[in-house]
């Protein structure tokens, strides 16, 4: 099952939480009330968001944290790779040299498609995408990827039912 850490995860409704209101100051306290997590987690993730410039943070009894950018500026991808490290399915697909089959493997391009399908998809949701209540339908170009007979069929998309004539 391909799934994405509780922490990318917790981040993303942590900092979907924050751009809900994105010139106030929100305390750890204060988002953990409104998203439910457990405080600890979410003071863990508040400080890596602010060490690597997603979050301004400001000291004090008032003190907390606040988007360092307009919610439109910040995409999921950014979130995720800032508390995940390179986004990628498999490691030849984060980044050149981390696997030691990488040289002779037949499956490698393939990989490496799907894993940029992935990242632009992860780039072109934003926060402000988030805090709509049905998002954004966010499109990503399959034509990298060849057809195949054995498709999946979108949410949505009427399918005769069983035993109908086409």
């Amino acid at each position: 099952m391909l799934r994405m850490s509780k922490l990318a995860d917790y981040g993303t409704v942590v900092m979907t939480s924050l751009a809900r209101a994105p010139d106030h100051i929100h305390s750890a306290a204060n988002v953990a009330d409104q998203t439910g997590l457990a405080q600890p987690a979410v003071s863990k993730i508040l400080k890596t968001l602010a060490r690597v410039g997603l979050l301004v943070s400001a000291r004090g009894a008032k003190g907390g944290y606040m988007l360092a950018r307009p919610p439109r500026e910040i995409s999921l991808a950014q979130v995720i790779g800032a508390l995940e490290g390179p986004i990628g399915m498999t490691e030849c697909g984060s980044a050149p040299g981390l696997c030691l089959q990488e040289s002779g493997c037949s499956i490698r391009t393939h990989w490496q498609r799907i894993n940029r399908m992935i990242l632009q998809a992860l780039e072109r949701i934003t926060l402000e995408d988030m805090t709509r209540p049905n998002g954004r339908a966010v499109e990503v170009s399959m034509t990298e990827a060849p057809t195949s007979r054995a498709r999946v069929p979108e949410a949505g998309v009427n399918r005769p039912s069983p035993g109908a004539q086409r």
